[in-house]
C-alpha cells in the first residue's frame, strides 16, 4: 500500500493543502487540536472531490443509457447464440465496440477518485510516522497527531500494537472498536448501493455479461473494502465511508427520477408520475418531459409499465404528446393502443358493416317492385264475374303483399301465369 500511495504522491502537496484549508476553518470554531477539526476537514475534502467528479458521474449515466439502448440486440443474440457461451460473448463484444459502449463505464467515478484516496492516506501514514509530509509543517503534525475521533487518533489502525496506540495517546480496545463499526459500516454502505442497483435499476428482461459483473462486483467490493480497511488509518477509514455514504445517497435520487427502463424503479416511478400529471394536468419538471418523450417515441416498443402509464393518462382524459407535455383529450375516458393512438378511434377505422342473411338481401331487393301490384291489380281470369273485379282485386293484392323480411312472394313476381290456376300435382312423399 505505501508503495502504491508513493506512485500517487504527485496529488499529495494539494491534497494536503486543501486539508490544511478546511482545518483553519473548522479549528476556529471547534479548536484546532480537536478529532472534530481534522474530521470535518477530510469529509469537507470528500466532499468536494466528488462534486468535482459530477461531470464524470453524468457521463456515466448518459454510458449506462447507452448500454440499456442496446438491450434488445443484446436479448436478441443470447436467443440466437443460447447453446454457445463462447459466441454470445464474442458477439457480446463485437456489438459494444460497434455501439461504442464500455460495460465497465460504472467504475470510472472509483478510478478517478483512486489519485485522491491514496494521496490522502500518503499523508496520514506519514503523521502517523511522525513525518512532515506536503503542506503540513510540525505544529500541524503534531496538532494531527493529538486528534482523536471517539477515542481514536486519525493515524491509528486496525493492527496497531499497544505501544504504538499509547504513543498516540490511545487504548487498543478504542481504536480497534472504533475501526471496526467504521469498516462495518463502509462495506455495508458498498454493499446496499450495489444491491439497490442490482434488485430496482436494472432491466430484469435481459441478462447479459453486465449484469453479472454488477452482481459479482456487490459482493466484492465490501469483501476488499473489510480486509484491506484493517490496514487503514482512522482518518482513510473516515474518507472512505463518507465517499461511500455520497454515492449511495446520489445512486438513491438517479434511481428514483431517472430510473432504468423496464426495472422496478421505472414503474414505481411511473406511477408516482402518474399521478402528479393526473392532479396537476401537465409535466412540471424538465426530467420528466424528457422521460414522457422518450415513452412517446417508443411506440410499439413500450414496456408494460409504460402502456400501463399511456393509457392511465388516456383514462384522465390526457394525452401525452412528443415534447414530453401533455394535452386534454375530447374523450374523458379513451383507452390508447400500444402505438399511442385511442383504441375507440382505431377500432372504429377497423371496423366493417354487419354481413346481412340471404332473406334480408332479398327483401331488400323486392321492396321496389312490390308496390306496382298494389297500385295496378292483375286482370281478372275469366271464371271472375264483371262485377266481382273492382270489388276483389284490391283487397287481394293487399293480402298478398309480403312483409318485409319474410321470404313468401306475390303473384305478380312468383312468374303465375294470368288465369286460372293449374292444379298442384300431388306430393310425392
Amino acid at each position: 500500500m505505501d508503495t502504491i500511495a508513493s506512485f500517487f504522491s504527485f496529488i499529495t502537496t494539494p491534497v494536503s493543502w486543501v486539508i490544511v484549508q478546511f482545518h483553519t476553518v473548522y479549528g476556529s470554531i471547534f479548536g484546532p487540536d480537536t478529532g472534530w477539526a481534522w474530521g470535518l476537514s477530510i469529509v469537507s475534502l470528500v466532499i468536494l472531490i466528488r462534486i468535482c467528479l459530477i461531470p464524470l458521474f453524468v457521463k456515466q449515466i448518459k454510458a449506462t443509457r447507452a448500454m440499456q439502448t442496446l438491450q434488445p440486440e443484446m436479448k436478441k443474440i443470447q436467443e440466437r447464440y443460447k447453446n454457445d457461451k463462447q459466441r454470445q460473448s464474442e458477439e457480446m463484444m463485437k456489438l459494444y465496440k460497434e455501439s461504442g459502449t464500455n460495460p465497465l463505464s460504472s467504475c470510472l467515478p472509483i478510478l478517478a477518485q483512486s489519485p485522491f484516496f491514496f494521496a490522502l492516506y500518503h499523508v496520514l501514514n506519514g503523521i502517523a510516522s511522525g513525518k512532515t509530509i506536503g503542506v503540513i509543517n510540525d505544529s500541524l503534525l503534531e496538532s494531527a497527531r493529538k486528534a482523536h475521533i471517539f477515542g481514536a487518533p486519525l493515524a491509528a489502525k486496525f493492527k496497531d500494537g499497544a505501544d504504538t496506540l499509547h504513543a498516540l495517546g490511545a487504548t487498543v480496545t478504542d481504536v480497534r472498536v472504533v475501526t471496526a463499526i467504521m469498516i462495518i459500516m463502509m462495506s455495508a454502505s458498498q454493499f446496499y448501493t450495489q444491491r439497490q442497483l442490482m434488485t430496482k435499476n436494472v432491466d430484469t428482461s435481459v441478462k447479459t455479461p453486465f449484469m453479472q459483473q454488477q452482481k459479482m462486483l456487490m459482493y466484492v467490493f465490501p469483501i476488499m473494502f473489510a480486509v484491506f480497511g484493517i490496514n487503514f488509518p482512522v482518518g482513510v477509514l473516515i474518507y472512505w465511508l463518507t465517499t461511500n455514504v455520497w454515492t449511495m445517497g446520489q445512486q438513491m435520487y438517479v434511481i428514483r427520477n431517472n430510473p432504468t427502463p423496464g426495472s422496478k424503479a421505472q414503474a414505481a416511478y411511473l406511477e408516482r408520475l402518474t399521478g402528479h400529471v393526473t392532479q396537476h394536468g401537465k409535466v412540471r419538471s424538465r426530467g420528466a418531459r424528457v422521460i414522457v418523450k422518450a415513452i412517446v417515441a417508443k411506440g410499439r416498443d413500450r414496456n408494460e409499465a409504460e402502456r400501463k402509464f399511456i393509457n392511465a393518462l388516456s383514462k384522465a382524459g390526457l394525452a401525452a404528446q412528443a415534447d414530453g407535455g401533455v394535452v386534454r383529450s375530447e374523450s374523458q375516458s379513451v383507452d390508447q393502443a400500444e402505438d399511442g393512438t385511442p383504441v375507440a378511434a382505431a377500432a372504429a377505422r377497423r371496423q366493417q358493416p354487419k354481413r346481412q342473411s340471404k332473406s334480408q338481401r332479398q327483401s331488400l331487393q323486392k321492396q321496389p317492385h312490390e308496390a306496382e301490384p298494389a297500385e295496378e291489380p292483375s286482370a281478372p281470369s275469366p271464371s271472375l264475374s264483371e262485377s266481382e273485379e273492382p270489388q276483389d282485386a284490391a283487397p287481394a293484392a293487399a293480402k298478398q303483399t309480403p312483409k318485409p323480411g319474410s321470404g313468401t312472394r306475390s303473384k305478380a313476381q312468383s312468374g303465375q301465369r294470368r288465369g286460372g290456376q293449374r292444379p298442384k300435382s300431388p306430393s310425392k312423399k
